[in-house]
C-alpha cells in the first residue's frame, strides 16, 4: 500500500492563511474506519505538512467538547457515529452534510430470562418489552431499543399493538443497557433489545438468552437502527470553505478501510480498544469477515434504508423537523476522494 503521506499536485499543502488550524474528528465506540485511521495515526500524516492538528473530540474534556458529538455544532468537525444524533441534528436546523455510509452488521438481538419459553418472535404477542428512558438531549438509547424491537415484531408480522412496552428509567451510573438488563433479571419486564460487544458481555453475566437474533433475518430492513446504516457527516461550512480537506480525509477513511479488510487480527485489537469490550465481547458482536465492511459509501441501497430510519425517528418524536435524505446527500466529496486516493495510488506506481 502507497504511504500515506505521499501526495499528488492535487493534494498539495492549503494555504496556512486560509486552513483551519485544528480539524476534529468524532465516532461512536463501534467499528469504524475512523477508529482504525485514528489508532494508526493517518490523520496526523496526512494533515501535519499543512500545520493542521487532527484531534478526537474523545480525548478532550466534556467541558470543553461540551455535546458536540450530538449537535454537531463544531464546523471543523468530522462524525462517523449513529444516525439517531445525525438525523436529529439536521432536522433542528444545523448545517450539516452526509458525504458517506456504512453497514457494519453488529450483534442486535432480543434477550430474555433463561427459561422463559420465548424462543422465537412470534412469542412477542403480550410481551412486557423494555424501553429504556435517559435524561439527555437526543435519547437514542431509546430510539435504538424502539427500532430493534419493531424490527423483531415484524419478523412475526406482529406491530406495536401487539405487545406491552414498559418505561425503564436508565440508572445514572448504571452502563451500558444496565437498567434494561436488571429489569429483565428481575421480572419487570419480559424482553430487551440490546446490541454490540458490550451488551453480550452484559448478557452472559445475568445468564439471558437469546428469542430473536435480527442478524439472521434475510431482509436487513429489520435491522435497519442507529449504526445500521451509520452516517459520515461534515458541517457546511466546511465543506464551502475546504472542499480539499474534506476530500483527503475521507481518502484516509478509504485507505483506513481498504487496510482492515486484510488485517483482521490487528482490526480485533483495535475493535477492543474502541469497544471497551474484551476478545470475547468483540467476537460474539461482529461476525467473520466484519474487518472487510468498513467501507464507505452512498448507494441506493443504504440511501433508502437511511431513509426508513428517517421516517421511523420522525414518527415516533425524536426528530424535529422531517429530514430529506437525498437532499442532505453530497456524493460529491466521496467521489473526489476516490478520485485523490486513486491518483496517489498511480503515482506510486
Amino acid at each position: 500500500m502507497p504511504s500515506p503521506t505521499s501526495r499528488t499536485a492535487a493534494t498539495a499543502p492549503a494555504s496556512a492563511a486560509d486552513a483551519p488550524p485544528t480539524l476534529w474528528f468524532t465516532r461512536c465506540p463501534v467499528p469504524t474506519a475512523t477508529g482504525i485511521a485514528a489508532d494508526q495515526g493517518r490523520f496526523a500524516r496526512e494533515f501535519a505538512a499543512d500545520g493542521i492538528a487532527v484531534r478526537s473530540l474523545q480525548d478532550v474534556p466534556p467541558e470543553v467538547a461540551a455535546d458536540h458529538h450530538y449537535t454537531h455544532a463544531l464546523t471543523g468537525l468530522f462524525r462517523e457515529g449513529g444516525n439517531v444524533p445525525a438525523l436529529w441534528a439536521r432536522s433542528r436546523g444545523e448545517r450539516t452534510r452526509l458525504v458517506g455510509l456504512t453497514w457494519i452488521e453488529e450483534r442486535q438481538v432480543v434477550l430474555v430470562r433463561a427459561g422463559s419459553g420465548i424462543s422465537g418472535p412470534e412469542q412477542l404477542r403480550g410481551r412486557r418489552l423494555a424501553v429504556p428512558r435517559h435524561g439527555i438531549g437526543i435519547d437514542f438509547w431509546r430510539a435504538m431499543a424502539l427500532s430493534g424491537l419493531h424490527g423483531a415484531l415484524s419478523l412475526a408480522g406482529l406491530t406495536a399493538d401487539d405487545a406491552e412496552w414498559v418505561d425503564v428509567p436508565a440508572a445514572p451510573d448504571g452502563g451500558q443497557w444496565a437498567a434494561e438488563l436488571a429489569a429483565l433479571r428481575d421480572g419487570v419486564v419480559d424482553a430487551v433489545y440490546v446490541k454490540g460487544a458490550l451488551a453480550v458481555e452484559a448478557a452472559r453475566r445475568i445468564g439471558a438468552e437469546v428469542a430473536v437474533d435480527l442478524d439472521v433475518a434475510p431482509d436487513r430492513r429489520a435491522r435497519v437502527n442507529n449504526g445500521t446504516p451509520r452516517p459520515i457527516t461534515v458541517h457546511q461550512d466546511l465543506l464551502d470553505k475546504h472542499p480539499d480537506l474534506v476530500a483527503r480525509f475521507l481518502s484516509v477513511l478509504l485507505e483506513a478501510a481498504d487496510w482492515a479488510a486484510e488485517h483482521p487480527a490487528e482490526v480485533g485489537r483495535i475493535l477492543q480498544a474502541e469497544t471497551g469490550a474484551g476478545e470475547e465481547g468483540v467476537a460474539g458482536a461482529y461476525a467473520p469477515g466484519s474487518h472487510r465492511t468498513l467501507h464507505l459509501d452512498l448507494s441506493e441501497e443504504r440511501l433508502g434504508l437511511l431513509e426508513q430510519q428517517e421516517r421511523f425517528l420522525h414518527r415516533h418524536g425524536f426528530l424535529e423537523a422531517p429530514v430529506d435524505v437525498r437532499v442532505w446527500a453530497d456524493p460529491e466529496p466521496l467521489r473526489a476522494a476516490r478520485a485523490l486516493l486513486a491518483a496517489r495510488r498511480g503515482a506510486d506506481g
